[in-house]
């Protein structure tokens, strides 16, 4: 079975559970997509398909000739967004298949995958949540990262030491939420919490293992 699919994240909303309890969800827009190629353990090594996102269609000037003749090997029109989900061996998915949202069933749990807002350039205490120093007694400690190393030795920063810097823009993945509701006929899933990225941020919803899932 087809463990994910893609999607655009259109924004939060609530829903209210049949006891009245607020529930807070993130719509995703996930598909249609359609398959443009089923990668086998013979060939590549492992079991996946490459999806495509059905929607607006690229300029003809951006495809190269390699990316023009791969969809036109798999016989589907060209996407800008293309991604890749394990399935299982066997799995009956072909090159123009379509992958819909129905895949998922309210209840379940999976992994969000997606890149998160960039924030720029952002200091200690934003990015990696430094207390700073106190406020009062004219102590000129407020905002700063403290001791970053020993002068006499090694008389240098040891690499990796938190600093500021550039912040978000980077892939994140958001495990275990909970499929609220499932509409199928507008391609929506509602997901209880938050999802990475600002609106229409492509996002990958996928499945948990099963065994996760029972648990």
């Amino acid at each position: 079975m087809i463990t994910g699919i893609l999607g655009r994240k259109i924004g939060m909303t609530q829903l209210f559970a049949a006891d009245g309890t607020v529930v807070p969800v993130t719509v995703v827009e996930a598909g249609p997509c359609l398959v443009v190629q089923r990668k086998t353990k013979q060939n590549d090594g492992y079991d996946a398909v490459q999806l495509g996102l059905v929607g607006p269609r690229p300029s003809p000037r951006r495809l190269t000739k390699a990316v023009r003749g791969h969809f036109e090997k798999a016989g589907v029109p060209p996407t800008r967004t293309v991604g890749e989900v394990r399935c299982e061996e066997g799995d009956p998915f072909a090159p123009g298949d379509k992958v819909l949202c129905d895949i998922f069933n309210a209840a379940e749990h999976v992994d969000v995958v997606g890149v998160s807002k960039g924030k720029g350039f952002q200091g200690v205490i934003k990015r990696h949540g430094f207390g700073g120093g106190v406020a009062t007694h004219g102590s000129m400690f407020h905002r700063l990262p403290g001791s970053i190393g020993a002068s006499a030795f090694p008389s240098r920063v040891i690499a990796g030491t938190r600093s500021s810097g550039r912040m978000g823009g980077k892939q994140v993945t958001t495990k275990n939420l909970e499929v609220v509701k499932v509409d199928a006929e507008n391609h929506l899933i509602y997901l209880r919490g938050a999802v990475p990225g600002a609106r229409n941020t492509v996002v990958k919803i996928v499945k948990k293992p099963a065994k996760t899932q029972a648990a």
